[in-house]
């Protein structure tokens, strides 16, 4: 039987190869969106995982349906958002937009209530400024920034309801009820532009099997599953590593370039990462609460 402790460190390690796995979600996403529509892509990838995972769907009763159909529902309007916005703004400064959710989610669990570490908010905040240091170019506000903005609330609700939730359930029927729903929703959606785009399917096919299988199945089974040893605000807080490695992959596949300011900022959001993984070992932190009236 593992540790605490031990289950906490797993979890770590399984949120950076996580981490991994989603920064090249963005560049590959814009790639694939100039020439296939954000809803035949999203009804695509999701039931390929959903085909993928469906062994999974026994024993299934009324609690893990509706949890699941909430999870499936919060995911797909967050990526819906996401594939919408990709078309309109660099996946660089989506990628800062979308880590917003690591303040949005402690100050989430704040207001609903819940003991939140002050140092967590300071953490969030310093890895905020790293990521704006890295990404963020001026510019008045679009409608793809509101979108992507939109999206990382909704991201923060959906890593709150895991947290809540996935201790009820078996991980696997989870996740393959999520992606049931989402694939449905996405071929809603498409209605009949998934056909009548096969050929653009046809043409990125290996990103979107990647997509779907590796950056979609297996991303959301492991948050599932590692969200029974992490706090959603940690978890919010070690995914901004994800745009230190999503500048290396949107230089690689998309040649946006990354100067001093995004090693300033990549160090920005490390010592943020540090700072939040000192809480657990020092003395007791402040913690802020909502008094009760």
């Amino acid at each position: 039987m593992q540790t605490e402790n031990a289950l906490h460190v797993k979890g770590i390690i399984l949120l950076i190869f996580i981490n991994l796995v989603g920064a090249t979600t963005f560049p590959l996403t814009k790639d694939i969106v100039s020439d296939l529509s954000p809803s035949a892509l999203i009804a695509t990838r999701f039931v390929l995982a959903a085909v993928f995972f469906a062994v999974n769907l026994r024993s299934l009763n009324a609690l893990l349906l509706r949890d699941g159909l909430i999870l499936g529902l919060l995911f797909f309007l967050y990526l819906a958002t996401e594939t919408i916005a990709l078309q309109t703004i660099p996946a660089n400064r989506a990628v800062f937009i979308a880590s917003l959710s690591a303040l949005i989610v402690p100050l989430l669990g704040w207001l609903s209530g819940q003991r939140v570490l002050l140092r967590t908010f300071l953490a969030a905040g310093l890895a905020a400024i790293g990521i704006g240091v890295m990404f963020w170019e001026g510019g008045e506000l679009g409608i793809g920034d509101l979108l992507m903005f939109s999206g990382a609330v909704v991201y923060a609700l959906y890593t709150l309801f895991i947290e809540r939730v996935t201790s009820h359930h078996p991980t696997l029927s989870l996740t393959s009820v999520q992606l049931l729903f989402i694939g449905g929703l996405g071929a809603l959606w498409s209605n009949s532009q998934v056909l009548n785009q096969f050929e653009a399917i046809s043409q990125h096919w290996r990103a979107i099997v990647y997509l779907a299988l590796v950056a979609t199945a297996a991303v959301i089974w492991l948050q599932t599953l590692v969200q029974r040893w992490i706090s959603a605000s940690e978890t919010a807080l070690l995914y901004t590593i994800e745009p230190v490695f999503s500048a290396i992959f949107s230089f690689w596949l998309l040649d946006e370039h990354l100067g001093i300011r995004g090693i300033i900022g990549a160090i920005f959001v490390l010592a943020a990462v540090v700072l939040s993984q000192s809480a657990q070992k020092g003395e007791p932190d402040i913690e802020v609460k909502i008094q009760s009236s």
